[in-house]
């Protein structure tokens, strides 16, 4: 059974639909990690938030980042999906799937992941406040209409 997925997608991630395509009957492990808006950051009470991403480059990263996971961690049954937009608190941002023979490399897997994604994905993200503010957070740069990056904003914190 082979399940190599990613996507960025604008529609709300539904995890029961992923874990469908999980475990074959080869694994011993499946590990589902979801990134969630959260109402609080740096002191600040948190309303929702906006994703804003460079497309074709976050797809084709979104992709090379689940097949260096496979590659590594030896399997093939891997789900990344990453919501863009505006999004409300508790609504799922990420959401990774991978299932192995051992718990083990499911955990690592995950958690390599969510770190490479965290690092390399041209996905940026901007919080808004109850107090009205907005701020981009977890990079040191800004989206510009054209979708590439430009320098300038604050760091704020670092999101999910």
């Amino acid at each position: 059974m082979r399940v190599l997925r990613t996507a960025i997608v604008t529609e709300p991630i539904v995890p029961q639909e992923i874990l469908a395509d999980f475990p074959s009957l080869e694994d011993g492990a499946c590990v589902l990690f979801m990134g969630v808006v959260r109402n609080h950051n740096q002191g600040k009470v948190v309303k929702g938030l906006g994703y804003e991403v460079y497309q074709g480059m976050a797809e084709k990263t979104l992709a090379v980042i689940a097949a260096e996971a496979s590659h590594r961690f030896g399997t093939d049954r891997i789900t990344v999906l990453h919501r863009i937009g505006e999004l409300r608190v508790g609504e799922v941002s990420t959401a990774i799937a991978v299932a192995t023979p051992h718990r083990g490399e499911a955990f690592e897997a995950s958690r390599y992941i969510i770190e490479e994604l965290k690092q390399r994905l041209p996905i940026w993200k901007r919080e808004h406040y109850l107090d009205g503010d907005s701020d981009w957070v977890g990079s040191n740069t800004t989206p510009n209409v054209e979708g590439q990056q430009s320098n300038g904003s604050k760091e704020v914190g670092s999101g999910e």
